[in-house]
């Protein structure tokens, strides 16, 4: 009687299949391709707050009568995106609202989406082409919080004790890979 002749068994292959499948699902997690192709659009109105007259120690006055609001928001400095890692277009504004807080406006941003992106507040000079990649993460910035929109106009407000005279620069800075999408110098008004 014969007896057939077995395949031999290759657990490697099931390994190495275990291995690709996992290399491939923590590929896709960490690039998202994705979203380069879904855009994500926000479109904010300018905040408009009322200020209360105030001591020099910034506390309200408790027998100050009302004074008339300014006629709205004052922009302090502006700049226009540039291109670093992905094209990027749009307008910086930094805005002192009435209450005397700040905020950073994007007007009409146009960039990729990507992963982890967040808007910085920097200190940083604003260098064009590939020498403008890395820069921003070299000294002093502010997060202001992830990027709510990779198109649109957007307001990002700065945390209470942040002095904005200290920053020149604001960039759409990738968090996951150390790298600017685009950037601008702030110009005081």
């Amino acid at each position: 009687m014969g007896r057939g002749r077995r395949a031999p068994s290759r657990p490697w292959v099931a390994g190495a299949l275990l291995v690709a499948l996992a290399g491939a699902g923590f590929g896709l997690y960490w690039f998202q391709p994705w979203k380069l192709w879904v855009d994500e659009t926000v479109q904010e109105a300018l905040p408009v707050t009322a200020g209360t007259p105030a001591t020099p120690s910034g506390t309200p006055s408790p027998d100050a009568s009302p004074a008339p609001s300014p006629a709205g928001p004052v922009t302090v400095a502006s700049g226009e995106l540039i291109s670093h890692e992905h094209a990027t277009s749009g307008t910086v504004r930094l805005v002192q609202l009435a209450d005397g807080s700040h905020v950073v406006r994007l007007e009409n941003l146009d960039t990729s989406n990507g992963p982890d992106l967040r808007v910085w507040l920097t200190d940083a000079p604003v260098v064009e082409g590939r020498a403008g990649w890395h820069l921003f993460d070299d000294g002093e910035y502010v997060s202001l919080g992830r990027l709510k929109g990779n198109k649109g106009s957007q307001n990002y407000v700065l945390p209470a004790g942040v002095d904005p005279g200290r920053y020149r620069s604001v960039s759409i800075w990738c968090d996951r890979f150390d790298v600017s999408f685009g950037a601008a110098a702030l110009a005081r008004a």
